[in-house]
Order: structure tokens, then C-alpha cells, then sequence
């Protein structure tokens, strides 16, 4: 059974844990998550589950992927994943799969979108320090000299310079799963995730 699932991000938190210590927390949903495609060697050349996450109706999908979901449900998703798995033998199409894989104290691995933080300057965007702000100066927040005049005569590619910031595939490992709530879906992880609020993430169990 694949240890890999879809989720959204809830928000922030925290709880006391049983020493009395207070643990800031992320509240995920996760799953529950239907496979709609089961990829093997055979057929594919690897072994994978394909999941579909948050439920939509089969009238809002296109044709190609509504015919693609009756093959496995009479449900339509929002999201769909891939995810790598050793074996995939024992599961068939329509399987769900939720949190019930997941134990308080595993070891989980968080993938997700940053937030979109738009047009910043190179303190914001790599931490630059400042210009003095007194005795005439005007270099205050400038990112200073990118390169030489007469060679190179460019500048060299991947130079720290101002852009877009944000909206990155950013990964979290090893954060430690502090509570579940069956009924509802929701992990209780420790630390912070990647993402704004109901941005989509993956999580994969660790081991």
C-alpha cells in the first residue's frame, strides 16, 4: 500500500505535548485519496499509483479525464498526483486510501508551493545587507556592482540580482506527526510547511 498521499494545508497552531511543552504546529488534511491509474513495469516501464484528491463532478471535468476517472470511480478530482511505489500488486483501481497509514511520532516528508511573494530586491530575495542610511549616502537598499566592465563585459549568469521571488517547489524533511484525528482527516505535524492556506500538499511517509 503506497505510504504517499495528497493533502491541503489547514494553517498554524499549537498544542502542549505531554511534557508541557508548547509545539507549534501545521494542521493538514489529508486524503482521502482514490488511485485513478495503476502503473507497473510491465505496462509502463515502473511501478506507480496515480491519485485523485477533493472530489468533483464529472460535469466540470473534460471528456478525456472524465473517461479516464470511470475507470476507477464514478467521481471526478480536482488534483491529481503521481507517486513511485516498490509494489503496487496488492492495490487495485478505486482503492481509497487515508491517514490510517500514518502513526503520531512517524517521520513524514513534505513537498509543496511556496508562497508567491512577486517582484523583490536582493535584501528581501537572498539577504543582501543594507547601505548605511546617514552622511550623504545614497546606497541604501541598491544590490552594488554585478560585474566588470571590460571582461567578461556581461554578467555572468546566475548573479544574485532582484526578481521574482517565490511560487518554488520547496521540500521538508523528516517533520514528526504529533496527532490525528481519524474522523476528520487531519494530521497535526511539527513545524512549519510549505505554502499559503489551502495550498495542495504531498506527503510521504518516511521508511
Amino acid at each position: 500500500m503506497s505510504t504517499s498521499l495528497l493533502g491541503k494545508k489547514i494553517g498554524m497552531t499549537s498544542v502542549f505535548s505531554s511534557d508541557g511543552r508548547l509545539v507549534p504546529v501545521t494542521v493538514l488534511q489529508v486524503g482521502p485519496c482514490v488511485v485513478t491509474q495503476v502503473k507497473t513495469v510491465e505496462t509502463d516501464g515502473y511501478n506507480a499509483l496515480q491519485m485523485g484528491f477533493e472530489e468533483k463532478s464529472m460535469e466540470k471535468v473534460t471528456k478525456p479525464l472524465a473517461g479516464h476517472f470511470k475507470k476507477a470511480s464514478d467521481k471526478g478530482f480536482k488534483h491529481l498526483r503521481e507517486f513511485r511505489s516498490d509494489s503496487v500488486e496488492d492495490v487495485e483501481l478505486g482503492t481509497t486510501i487515508g491517514i490510517d497509514t500514518f502513526s503520531v511520532g512517524d517521520k513524514i516528508t513534505i513537498s509543496g508551493i511556496s508562497k508567491g511573494r512577486g517582484f523583490q530586491g536582493t535584501i528581501k530575495r537572498h539577504g543582501f545587507s543594507r547601505g548605511p542610511e546617514t552622511h550623504g549616502n545614497r546606497n541604501h537598499r541598491k544590490p552594488g556592482s554585478v560585474g566588470n566592465s571590460a571582461w567578461p563585459g556581461k554578467i555572468i549568469k546566475g548573479k544574485k540580482m532582484p526578481g521574482h521571488m517565490g511560487v518554488d517547489r520547496n521540500t521538508v524533511k523528516n517533520l514528526t506527526v504529533i496527532d490525528i484525528k481519524q474522523d476528520e482527516n487531519i494530521l497535526l505535524v511539527k513545524g512549519a510547511v510549505p505554502g499559503s492556506k489551502t495550498g495542495i500538499i504531498e506527503v510521504k511517509k518516511v521508511g
